[in-house]
This record gives structure tokens, sequence and C-alpha cells, in this order.
């Protein structure tokens, strides 16, 4: 049976005028089995696929079109909105830069308006290196018994900056508290006389953090109408699965953590954990609370409400993280009552003299 030919025919009985799909590929079935002697049942399997192949192409040709069209457009708007949201990041930072410099005289308005910074840029993709320029300034100024209450409130202000504003997904937490983490140890790991405030101050911290921000989410839940949902709820069943085991989740980031690092660090990270024990009954309390709030607003809905997409930005911010790392130092110092100049230049001195 010559499958070429079979298909030419196809191809050439295929009548577009019927209205539907079952009469088209019924009618060309038909024109072929009678004229060109088209036997179904001797086919073989590479024979079956080649005519299938061929109606099918001829059946959604059009469609096919129309996807590749579209999926045209989609590319484009998404280099589009890229390069947007690159835009608005960078104007952003440009209007902080004059207000900043505005300002610098003046050490607790330039204190509030880091803050409002930290509250306005998103943090997301610039976690690592804000978090270690951030540890690496408290280090450099604070007098040892400071360390590592600046270095609790500094985390504490970074981690809850970073998870409020997007989902509360355990994919995302655990991402944004493994990270926070990770960059903690890499800065233990070269100043190993500081390591047990570094490590003991972060993840106190992140704790706090993942607190604030549930606490947060909780009260929005209470004054956000069921027709606003889309603004809160990515996934209702995930969010309210992932709220009751939130202290699993972080006692898993810091124990992961802890397995892949050096033992003085490993010994550190598990001990710590062990202490904080009840400080994460706070954790269950208020993601308990969250996840009962969250039941009682939205338990009519169908599950996978409404997706929301995070607004994290793809570009080099490096320098730009170091300096909000600084910036974040700073705040820590506002919180605890001492109110200090955002300190600039000793880290890049730093590395220009690795």
């Amino acid at each position: 049976m010559d499958i070429e030919k079979i298909n030419d025919a196809i191809e050439k009985a295929y009548n577009r005028r019927y209205k539907s799909v079952e009469k088209r590929v019924s009618k060309v079935l038909e024109s072929v089995q009678e004229s060109d002697s088209l036997d179904v049942d001797a086919l073989e399997l590479a024979q079956m696929r080649s005519v299938v192949t061929t109606v099918l192409n001829l059946e959604t040709k059009s469609l096919q079109e129309d996807v590749e069209t579209l999926l045209a457009q989609k590319e484009l708007i998404e280099r589009s909105l890229e390069k947007k949201n690159h835009q608005l990041q960078d104007t952003k930072y440009e209007v902080f830069d004059v207000l900043e410099t505005r300002f610098e005289a003046n050490e607790h308005t330039l204190a509030k308006l880091h803050q409002v910074k930290l509250q306005s840029i998103d943090l997301y993709d610039i976690l690592s290196e804000m978090v270690e320029s951030a540890i690496i300034t408290a280090l450099e100024k604070e007098e040892e018994d400071d360390i590592k209450e600046t270095i609790v409130e500094i985390i504490k202000g970074i981690t809850y900056e970073a998870i409020k504003e997007g989902s509360l997904n355990t994919l995302r937490v655990r991402k944004i508290l493994s990270t926070v983490l990770t960059t903690a140890i890499d800065v233990a790991e070269a100043t190993p006389n500081k390591a047990n405030n570094i490590l003991g101050g972060t993840l106190k911290g992140m704790r706090g953090g993942l607190v604030h921000s549930i606490d947060r989410f909780k009260k929005r839940l209470a004054f956000t109408p069921v027709e606003a949902k889309h603004i809160l709820v990515k996934d209702y069943d995930s969010i309210v699965e992932d709220l009751q085991q939130t202290d699993t989740l972080f006692s898993q980031v810091i124990i992961n953590q802890a397995s892949k690092s050096a033992n003085n660090i490993r010994t550190i990270l598990i001990n710590t954990n062990k202490e904080m024990r009840y400080d994460l009954e706070e954790l269950v309390h208020i993601s308990k609370e969250a996840a009962d709030a969250m039941k009682e607003k939205f338990s009519g809905l169908a599950s996978g409400a409404v997706k929301r997409a995070d607004n994290a930005f793809k570009s080099e911010k490096a320098q730009e993280a170091k300096r909000m790392g600084k910036e974040a130092w700073g705040l820590a110092k506002t919180t605890l009552g001492k109110a200090i100049k955002t300190a600039k230049g000793k880290i890049e001195k730093k590395e220009q003299e690795k």
C-alpha cells in the first residue's frame, strides 16, 4: 500500500465545506477507501500514524496557525512586560537616589526613607546579595554584644518584606528562607568566630519575619471582600495546607542546610533549632489562626481560584542589593533605638582587596 499516495489522496479529498469535524473526517476516509483502495485494517503502525497525522494536520491547520500567532504575540508581550518591569524598578531606584541625596543630612529622616524603600522595591531577586551586605555591615559596625540582636532585626525585616507581597505557598516561602539562611551560612563560614551570633540571629530573625508576614496575611483576610479574593489567594487548597505546617517547613529548611554544611556550622544550626523549639509555638499559633481565617472567608470557593503572578523583576542589581543590605542594617539600628548613618564603601573596598 502506497502511503504517500494515500496521503496525497486524503489532502485532495478533504472538504472543508462540511460543518462538523465528524462529517469532514468520515467523508474523506470514505472517499479514499472507495477510490484509492485504502484498507485501514491492513495498515501497519507506522502507516496508521502517517495517515492519522495527515488528517490531523488538515483538520487543525488553521488552529495551529492561530496558536503560533498567539505564541509569537505572547513572547512579544512577555518581553515587553519584562522590559517595562525593569524600567519600573529602575525608575523607583532613581527616585530613591534623588530622595536619599536630598535627605542625607538628616539621619532620622533618611532612616524613615530607607524603610519606605524596603517596602517599595521588590526584594525577591536581590535577596542573597542584600542579606550578605546587611550582615557584613553589622559585623563591621557593631559591638560584640550587639551583633546578634542587630542581625535578628535585620533578618526579620528583610524576611518579612520578601515574603509579604507574594503567595504563601510552600515552594516560595521555602526558597526565601533557604536563600536567607544559605547566605548567612556563607558569611558565617568566612567569619567562624562570629558564626554563633550570625546564625543564631539569622534563625530568630527568619522566624520573626515569617510570623509577621503570616499575621499580616491573616489581618488582610479579615478585611478583604470575597470579590477581591484574587488579590490574596493564588491557590486556596495549597495555602491552607501549607499554613498548617509552617513550623515543619521552617525546621526542614534549617535541617536541610545543616546537612550540607561543615561540622561547626551544622552543630550550631542543629543546636539552635532545638533551642527554638518552644519559640516555634508562636509560629504554629499564628499559622493556625491564618488557616482558620482563610477557611472561614473562602471555604465556599472553588479550589485554584485566580492565579497571581509574583512581581519579581529579572535584572542585575547586585550593587543596589548591597546598598540596600546596608540600609537594612541601618533600619535595624533604628528599631533598636540607635539611629546610625548608613555605611557606604567598606564592602566594595574589601572585595577589591581580595
